[in-house]
């Protein structure tokens, strides 16, 4: 019977050792949120239809321009912004290290020394050296591995948020650079329209000096060309801002040529072949893709896993706590017999510690937890509909803006040909000075708003791109 007991007795001892290397977890199972949004994105003129799945757009792909590309490649290399995010990652998994470390014994070497009076007249005198294992806590209930878990998890959502980073700063270059480009087409045409308007003073004061027309065209004329003085040192002003604007985000100042496109807007190479465009069309896919695409999304799923962790480590201090400190090496009264035979032994010291009272404290820092995963509930939740929200808009932008431009593209030449009619009426004594400068008013102002909307849909394309999660291309 005895030797029947032994086997049995060593395959239970070997399933607790097991159990207690293994330990247990009360980490409650995570399941991802349902998104509070709807199926399908809103359908609105031209984007109707763009509802099937579609694969992620990698920003060398979505970027056509090659100046802008390399402007992107120069921002992602010195963007301090993204700099910090990459150095997060850095921090935050050494935070994971130290949690994982928690999980296995520290050994170090220790000596000591002590001397105290005997309680008879002499000193005692006690020395040792060795090996110390110093209250090492087998995590038999898995608070170490919940917080190892919550660290992990804190990790890849750093991660993420470096993604979301590197996402935001493609469009913002992206976005800036396209702005720059406008201002300087902006500048250029109000300083065609202040030569124009400054060659019509020069006519209206000739024929003022001559009796030819009123003082009033005169003060019209002047009126005219002082605003487009005005919108010049404004537009500027503008180009200025833009382009400290973008040498910022760029982290070094940059390259004079590749702040112009690497081809005309318009031009087609050679046989007619129109050449690559600046932006290429984004996919919208469906809201469901967002889950995936998305970084900040991601991000916010993580931080609701470490959420989770906590719960599981706050759980787990409602039971004992089990340490052990032992050290091995040797011990002798006098310092001089320290290393001598004889002198070498251990200590072996487990404890439990099981909580009685603690005035509440392990119940609330279980109601913090369970209160923090619900917060971060929220925060996901908000972030998947702050994503839906983007890529409605942007989509709506998308069917409306191509049809605005090509109305006022229309407008524009129009406008143009009114000009051109009410200056050849003026001078052939037809129509007066005052329709000639109400054209080129007019004329100007559609020119501008033209450059403006072509600027909106362009710079809607980039927030289409960044509301979709983008891509990433190594």
């Amino acid at each position: 019977m005895h030797e029947s007991t032994g086997p049995k007795l060593r395959t239970a001892l070997s399933l607790v050792a097991a159990a207690v290397l293994a330990g247990c977890s009360f980490i409650p199972t995570h399941e991802r949120p349902a998104a509070p949004v709807a199926d399908a994105y809103p359908s609105l003129g031209s984007n109707a239809g763009t509802q099937a799945t579609a694969p992620a757009l990698a920003w060398t792909s979505f970027v056509g321009d090659a100046h802008l590309r390399e402007l992107i490649a120069l921002a992602l290399a010195n963007n301090r912004d993204l700099r910090v995010a990459t150095l997060n990652i850095e921090q935050v998994r050494a935070q994971y290290q130290i949690r994982r470390a928690d999980q296995l014994p520290s050994l170090g070497l220790a000596a000591s020394g002590n001397r105290q009076p005997d309680g008879n007249g002499g000193i005692s005198s006690t020395y040792s050296a060795g090996l110390a294992l110093s209250s090492w806590e087998i995590d038999f209930f898995g608070r170490i591995a919940s917080l190892k878990e919550a660290a992990l998890a804190q990790y890849l959502a750093s991660e993420e948020a470096q993604r979301a980073a590197q996402t935001s700063l493609v469009a913002a270059v992206s976005s800036t650079w396209l702005s720059l480009q406008s201002s300087d087409d902006l500048l250029a045409l109000t300083q065609r329209t202040l030569a124009t308007r400054e060659d019509s003073l020069r006519l209206t004061k000739l024929r003022f000096d001559n009796g030819a027309t009123s003082a009033l065209d005169l003060r019209q004329a002047e009126s005219l060309t002082a605003a487009a003085q005005a919108s010049f040192a404004q537009q500027q002003r503008q180009r200025a801002l833009d382009l400290n604007a973008l040498t910022l985000l760029v982290g070094q100042p940059i390259p004079a040529k590749l702040l112009e496109p690497s081809q005309p807007a318009a031009s087609t190479g050679e046989g007619g072949t129109a050449m690559q465009p600046l932006l290429s069309d984004v996919p919208a896919g469906l809201p469901s893709d967002l889950l995936e695409r998305r970084a900040d999304i991601r991000q916010a799923e993580q931080q609701l896993i470490a959420a989770n962790a906590n719960i599981g480590a706050a759980r787990a201090a409602f039971f004992p706590r089990i340490s052990l400190t032992a050290s091995a090496g040797t011990a002798s009264s006098e310092l001089s017999g320290l290393f001598k035979d004889g002198s070498w032994g251990f200590t072996l010291a487990p404890q439990a510690l099981l909580p009685i009272f603690d005035a509440g404290r392990n119940r609330a820092s279980l109601e913090s937890a369970r209160v923090g995963r619900d917060i971060a509930v929220a925060q996901y939740e908000k972030a998947v509909q702050t994503a839906f929200r983007e890529v409605a808009d942007a989509l709506a932008g998308q069917a409306t803006l191509g049809e605005q431009l090509r109305a006022q593209q229309v407008q524009a030449t129009a406008e143009a040909e009114r000009f051109r009619l009410a200056e050849l009426r003026y001078r052939n004594g037809v129509a007066s000075f005052l329709d000639v400068l109400d054209a080129q008013r007019s004329l100007f102002g559609t020119e501008q708003a033209l450059v403006q909307t072509r600027l909106a849909q362009q710079q809607n394309q980039v927030a289409l791109y960044r509301a979709l999660g983008g891509g990433w291309s190594e």
